[in-house]
């Protein structure tokens, strides 16, 4: 019974829940990511560089040949580079989103706060400076 409440408790606790939460989000994210980098942004790319679709550029080692059984073995670069796109996407807007949530950091810094009021000690030695002045 140990061993499952030790769990529970593991599986409660707010930063184990504020994961599963961002891990959810993150897979939702990427796959708008990858919708945008396969149907918004791959296709004028094809087009500019004459209709070529990256994610079925590959370098072909061995041909497929079905009468032998042989399947095709390639180096699926086009593939490779759409998912490096899709990261510097993905990378860009984390670091957008860090970066707006130091700015706000900083601007909770530079908020002055109130000093605070002076001791008991404070005043009186103060009122004991004054006196010793003006004598």
């Amino acid at each position: 019974m140990g061993f499952l409440k030790e769990f529970k408790e593991f599986a409660m606790r707010g930063s184990v829940i504020d994961l599963a939460v961002g891990v959810i989000i993150g897979g939702a994210f990427g796959k708008i990511v990858s919708s945008l980098v396969d149907d918004i942004i791959m296709p004028p790319i094809g087009f500019v560089t004459g209709g070529v679709d990256f994610s079925n550029l590959k370098y072909i080692i061995t041909e497929a040949n079905e009468a032998a059984g042989v399947t095709e073995v390639a180096i699926k670069y086009g593939n490779f580079i759409n998912v490096v796109i899709q990261f510097l996407i993905i990378a860009f807007c984390i670091f957008l989103v860090i970066k707006g949530l130091n700015s706000l950091k900083k601007k909770e810094e530079k908020a002055p706060s109130a000093p605070p009021a002076p001791t008991k000690e404070e005043v009186l030695l103060t009122e004991i400076r004054d006196i010793l002045r003006s004598k």
